[in-house]
């Protein structure tokens, strides 16, 4: 299996939290805790979370 490579969102500073996806698209993990839990999505699932990221339905 090859190890994913991850790309962090261009509108992400280096102080603010941040999810970064792997090149695969359906892996995503915090850019804060690089060596921590992933999650994996299906492709309609990936695609509903990050629609409620960016819309900050997830926000706090």
């Amino acid at each position: 299996m090859e190890e994913p490579r991850w790309r962090k969102s261009s509108r992400s500073g280096e102080e603010s939290s941040c999810v970064e996806l792997a090149h695969t698209l359906n892996m995503v993990r915090d850019s804060k805790n690089p060596t921590g839990p992933t999650l994996r999505f299906g492709p309609a699932r990936l695609a509903v979370f990050l629609y409620d990221v960016s819309t900050g339905r997830l926000d706090g």
